[in-house]
């Protein structure tokens, strides 16, 4: 018998957003780690695009990684989650709206459901499904990065290169946090 045959009413939604480089993906990571331990089936999942440090593993900046099955789109997660007791999903701003409701599909079943994100794109609008997600969840982690230029908590994640595309995949070479003062002052006359 499974843990969510025990427990079927376990079922949630957890999400951690925040900027980039602020650990979204190594507290996922940790969240995760922390499940096979209590000896639940974990499945993770992460979008076809995101090829940055790996194709099949989600890996944080710290260089942390798990095994992940890549996916094309939200519902492939509804399709391959069924024997899962836990499932992550990691990148989660690049999915589409349907994630949502896969989500909450998910939790019905009994399923814990841990979502990691940009809750903002580089221009500090909200990013694809996670506004939506924290709407929903039961649980919502917002962490921070720290601020390159002054220190503070950073919560956006400015875009260093020239670039109008919504979605650009990227890391310290392309992104740096930025708290909102140094923001401002970067992006505004």
């Amino acid at each position: 018998m499974s843990y969510n045959e025990h427990f079927p009413h376990r079922g949630r939604i957890e999400v951690i957003c925040g900027s980039m480089f602020s650990g979204k993906t190594e507290e996922l990571i940790r969240r995760l780690n922390r499940a096979r331990i209590a000896r639940q089936k974990v499945e993770i999942y992460k979008p076809l695009i995101d090829t940055r440090y790996s194709e099949a593993e989600v890996v944080s900046h710290d260089c942390n990684s798990v095994p992940s099955t890549p996916v094309g789109s939200s519902l492939n997660i509804l399709e391959l989650a069924a024997s899962a007791d836990v499932v992550g999903v990691d990148e989660a701003q690049f999915f589409d709206e349907k994630l949502v409701e896969v989500c909450n599909t998910l939790a019905d079943r009994g399923k814990r459901v841990i979502i990691a994100g940009l809750d903002m794109d580089f221009k500090g609008n909200p990013f694809g499904p996670l506004p939506a997600l924290c709407a929903v969840a039961e649980d919502v982690t917002k962490v921070h990065a720290i601020c390159v230029r002054c220190g503070n908590l950073a919560h956006v994640s400015h875009r260093i290169v020239e670039c109008d595309r919504q979605v650009m995949l990227g890391q310290l070479q392309e992104y740096e946090p930025l708290c909102r003062h140094c923001y401002n002052q970067t992006t505004k006359p």
